[in-house]
């Protein structure tokens, strides 16, 4: 069959042998990851999943929950499974743009405004309790999250890659805090709650020896380029027009229902894709099914829809994510997809 045929028919053109080498060393190496974060942390398996998924998608992540949880830990683990660059902001409501972004300071020697770089400027960056940041400082990442560069007095310099911001919030019904805007909240590919471990795994972490780093024992599995390799691996699985189509239908039913105010955008389409893409690989497929898409929608758009009822709008992310189910079930899935 020709190239042009499998183009109109919309089926998977037959992969090249060195391709479907890529996605299962890719495959192995996400795997890799999850397990080694499983063997370390007291968090919910499904929840590591989806922070390794959001990584090796090239998405940022937005962590909702109280603290004490293990959110900060999290993201030292992700920084140090792939021997990358970490910083940590800690957000208060005084703190200024530049305290994130960098600022220029005259050299005197050189005559010359130096720019010294902010903590934005690392692989992995912890935006630590985002929402207690006023909204002037909340919209300095706003470039940085969307294009990977800052731009100051003029300039605009280039962020490393990759780049992912995981960011905490505290529940917004706590004192202190300012709720994201909307722009930012779209920025974010996923958003999720690590939980209360279980009984028995709090039991074994409360047994541990008391001072001992619970990342000791994590060593490095890739690297910063692998991690690259892992993210165009998976931005070439196939995706059909029927699948195509499908996670429009799920968009647009946010944007038509009763139950919501504002509905996901097309931005939001992208990272639901790019979300689906690497499940499908994980799972050693070639292409992207609509039960891969389904599995992500309600990470994906829920912190992206305004819901019309307040008590739903400023509720738990549970609760968000069962109204979504709703939402959600009306939609059809293709039959050979």
């Amino acid at each position: 069959m020709s190239e042009s045929t499998h183009r109109r028919t919309g089926s998977p053109a037959t992969p090249k042998p060195d391709d479907a080498e890529r996605r299962a060393t890719a495959a192995r190496i996400v795997g890799a990851l999850i397990d080694a974060l499983d063997a370390t942390l007291s968090c919910r398996r499904s929840a590591l999943e989806l922070s390794v998924l959001t990584l090796a998608s090239g998405g940022h992540l937005l962590l909702e929950d109280v603290p004490g949880i293990g959110k900060t830990t999290l993201a030292r683990a992700l920084a140090r499974a792939i021997r990358g660059s970490v910083a940590r902001i800690q957000f208060t409501p005084d703190m200024l743009p530049s305290d994130v972004t960098g600022v220029s300071i005259f050299n005197q020697q050189l005559q010359e405004f130096t720019f010294h770089r902010g903590p934005l400027f690392a692989q992995i960056v912890l935006a630590d309790e985002i929402n207690r940041a006023n909204p002037k400082t909340q919209a300095a990442m706003l470039e940085a999250m969307e294009e990977r560069r800052v731009t100051v007095d003029g300039t605009t310099y280039e962020l490393p890659r990759p780049f992912i911001v995981i960011a905490t919030q505290n529940p917004v019904e706590m004192e202190g805090t300012y709720p994201l805007p909307e722009a930012q909240l779209d920025r974010f590919m996923c958003r999720l709650s690590l939980g209360y471990p279980d009984q028995q795994t709090e039991a074994r972490m409360l047994m541990a020896p008391s001072g001992r780093d619970p990342l000791a024992s994590l060593k490095p599995v890739c690297s910063a380029r692998d991690l690259a390799a892992i993210t165009a691996t998976a931005a070439r699985i196939h995706v059909a027009p029927a699948v195509a189509s499908y996670a429009v239908a799920l968009l647009n039913a946010t944007r038509t229902s009763t139950r919501t105010r504002l509905g996901a955008s097309p931005r939001a389409g992208l990272a639901l894709l790019a979300m689906s893409r690497m499940r499908a690989l994980v799972n050693g497929q070639a292409a992207v099914y609509a039960g891969d898409v389904r599995a992500m929608a309600p990470h994906v758009l829920t912190h992206r829809v305004v819901f019309s009822d307040p008590s739903v709008a400023s509720g738990p992310l549970e609760r968000q994510q069962e109204t979504l189910e709703l939402i959600l079930s009306d939609v059809p899935a293709p039959h050979r997809a």
